[in-house]
């Protein structure tokens, strides 16, 4: 942990928000942001399988980024701690900012005061930030139709808003500004103690003032809120969950871009086809024969969501590292096929194309169990 005097307290800022609310984009985005501003950062990414496309964006954008693997910051609070730990001994950020696993709640009672009591001495607390997408919450709080999540799903997204300090409406780029006001009320009504701001990332609005909150002030004190770990074991359940790397391989150069969005097209067409409702779908492919930690990435959100490129390489390749992770409300054993099998068809239309699962693991998340859990600010 940092040993700093009262001068010097790391903050330790944590951003939440279900999957795919666009957490690792604003994470980067923060990041940079203070590094311009010469604070050091440190980060660290959470899942509960390890391979991580988030870790691997991250550091290809120059991040001290550790990893913590095998369940949420709740569960995992020990390593959480080593991993701060780490980061000081290598980087002793100024710094830390910590993205949760995007199916996990309680992180207040959970995580926050309890380092608050434990390592208050060490770290000030920023308030919790939970983003959202604003698609996913129109739907969710029934402001206009498409797919959702079953309601136990739904009872986590909605969790991670009522405890959340802060709300961030992210790519607010998608909304009208009725469509915006529209959900900004709905928030504010449902969540009367959160502050909400709203921002898109890829247009550089909204960052300033909500990043101007969160390394400015503090967590305030209030009472936790009551959480039904049965009906949030289930949810999680109800979730499948892949994580996976894989080598591709070509006698002949191959464009990564074009076979990312073709492989995520056939993805997202047998998902569809299951009535399997995507929760977060990214990649990365990383060349071999880059110098320079050049990536290609690709993200999906919502069944109807058109997959984008977010990174893209600018020269074909013959080879390199794919890392997969997709969660999706299905079985995970569903998963593992529609991903080999559409490997195996989108390899065979590139020529001499091979494509090689080096690791793999599905699974459904096991029933949350916090090391700590404060009610209360210490």
């Amino acid at each position: 942990m940092p040993n700093n005097d009262a001068t010097s307290l790391s903050r330790y800022i944590m951003i939440g928000g279900f999957l795919g609310a666009g957490k690792t984009t604003a994470v980067g985005k923060l990041a940079q942001h203070l590094t311009q501003n010469s604070v050091r950062v440190g980060l660290i990414t959470n899942d509960q399988a390890g391979g991580l496309v988030d870790t691997k964006l991250l550091r290809s954008q120059g991040f001290a980024t550790e990893e913590i693997a095998g369940g949420c910051f709740c569960c995992r609070f020990n390593t959480l701690v080593d991993a701060a730990g780490k980061l000081t001994q290598s980087t002793r950020p100024d710094v830390f900012i910590a993205e949760p696993v995007g199916s996990c709640t309680d992180l207040v009672a959970t995580v926050t005061y309890p380092l608050r009591r434990m390592y208050g001495d060490n770290f000030l607390i920023a308030p919790l930030s939970v983003l959202v997408d604003p698609i996913r919450a129109r739907r969710v709080f029934g402001l206009e139709a498409g797919g959702n999540f079953s309601s136990k799903v739904v009872y986590i997204f909605k969790k991670q808003l009522e405890e959340a300090d802060v709300i961030v409406i992210s790519k607010c780029d998608l909304l009208s500004t009725d469509h915006y006001q529209e959900l900004e009320t709905v928030l504010s009504t449902e969540f009367p103690h959160a502050r909400i701001f709203g921002i898109s990332s890829r247009h550089q609005t909204g960052l300033d003032a909500w990043f101007n909150y969160i390394t400015s002030s503090e967590q305030e004190a209030r009472s936790t809120m009551a959480v039904d770990y049965d009906v949030y074991a289930d949810g999680e359940a109800l979730l499948g969950w892949l994580n996976a790397t894989v080598s591709l391989s070509a006698k002949e150069e191959f464009d990564a871009n074009d076979f990312l969005k073709a492989l995520a097209g056939e993805v997202q067409r047998r998902l569809i086809q299951q009535d399997a409702e995507i929760a977060h779908f990214k990649m990365t492919f990383s060349p071999d024969d880059s110098l320079s930690g050049e990536l290609a990435s690709i993200n999906l959100v919502r069944n109807d969501h058109v997959p984008e490129i977010g990174m893209a390489l600018e020269e074909p390749t013959n080879s390199g590292q794919l890392i997969i992770n997709l969660r999706a409300e299905t079985a995970p054993d569903d998963l593992a096929k529609i991903m080999r099998d559409s490997l195996e068809i989108i390899a065979d239309k590139f020529a001499s194309l091979s494509a090689k699962v080096e690791h793999e693991e599905h699974f459904r998340p096991g029933r949350p169990t916090p090391t700590h859990r404060d009610i209360q600010l210490a």
